[in-house]
């Protein structure tokens, strides 16, 4: 009886280590599976989000890479697309704010996303970036444009309401360009803008534009516009040095952390964060309208925003600037931090 007792006992053993066996290798399979299937939803999905390249068209035999994207918005950088739609749609809700447009780029990853792009907004003195840009591009072909003296002996009515006042160049003063520029970008001095597109041929700044595969504008025109989208390139095109030299590009990207205006995306950032960045305000007595682009240099995750906004009151406009700045801010430093 004791033997049969054991042969009993054995075969259970047995049957029951078959049994565990049989549950591992298909739970095995069961999981293989599932890993299997999710690579190819990440394989599917990167598949069917193709790449975006901008390339320069001037040169004969090779094309340089301008900005490179993929179609798709990120997923990672969704929860700061609900913050900016939720701050957009509480200011709007107060009253502050008429419409709101938000474009990002995060160059670690390089993903992006945006709100209302759709949305066309007059650039106002945002518009110096790419003048700043073409004036550097021609002492690239002429050296020793920057250094070329004007002297500011015809008074220009500019006719421009301006909310942020800040230096302008003094009437009978000679400048060089490199001193208008500086006081172009630095101060969002509209006399040294004026004075120095009437040494600057408006050719160079067609074929820029074309370059970057944007929309031609019309120089004599009163009005022009752009959407967030489109205005961002210019920023971009200086932080990967697509357009201009490494040289001019660090040139121009170190002058614009001197922008003295602080009320928008400075205002929700702390203040060691150094920022590459330039504010435009236009619109009419009915609607004003204020926008600011900017590269923050967080550490490890540097990121560029921006902002257009259309309202009645310019700072409650920059307020909403201020918050949105604020909002990106957070999500990105919680996930540098990670």
């Amino acid at each position: 009886m004791k033997i049969k007792n054991k042969k009993i006992s054995y075969s259970l053993a047995t049957l029951f280590a078959l049994v565990l066996s049989m549950v591992t290798f298909f739970a095995t399979v069961a999981w293989k599976n599932k890993q299997f299937n999710t690579m190819q939803n990440d394989l599917s999905k990167n598949y069917y989000c193709s790449v975006n390249i901008k390339r320069l068209q001037d040169q004969k035999y090779i094309k340089p890479i301008l900005i490179v994207d993929e179609d798709c918005e990120s997923e990672d950088l969704v929860s700061i697309k609900q913050k900016v739609t939720d701050i957009i749609t509480r200011e709007k809700n107060n009253g502050n704010l008429t419409s709101a447009s938000f474009y990002m780029k995060e160059y670690s990853n390089n993903d992006w996303t945006e709100v209302n792009d759709g949305e066309f907004y007059e650039p106002g003195s945002l518009f110096k970036v790419p003048i700043l840009m073409v004036a550097l591009k021609i002492n690239e072909e002429h050296p020793g444009f920057l250094n070329k003296t004007v002297k500011y002996d015809t008074p220009m009515d500019i006719n421009k309401n301006v909310h942020f006042p800040s230096k302008s160049i003094k009437f009978g003063n000679s400048y060089t360009v490199r001193q208008l520029i500086d006081y172009m970008i630095r101060y969002s001095d509209n006399q040294a803008t004026y004075l120095l597109e009437k040494n600057i041929n408006p050719d160079y700044l067609r074929k820029m534009f074309k370059d970057l595969n944007l929309e031609v504008p019309n120089v004599s025109a009163d009005h022009y516009y752009f959407n967030v989208k489109n205005y961002s390139i210019f920023m971009r095109a200086i932080y990967n040095a697509g357009y201009l030299s490494i040289e001019d590009s660090e040139y121009a990207a170190e002058l614009l952390t001197k922008t003295e205006f602080k009320e928008g995306i400075l205002k929700g950032l702390p203040k060691n964060i150094v920022v590459a960045h330039k504010f435009g305000e236009s619109g009419t007595d009915k609607e004003n309208q204020l926008h600011e682009s900017g590269i923050v240099y967080l550490d490890s995750k540097p990121y560029m925003l921006t902002i257009m906004t259309k309202g009645k009151a310019m700072s409650n406009l920059a307020n909403v600037i201020a918050q949105i700045s604020s909002a990106v801010y957070s999500e990105m430093y919680n996930a540098e931090s990670k």
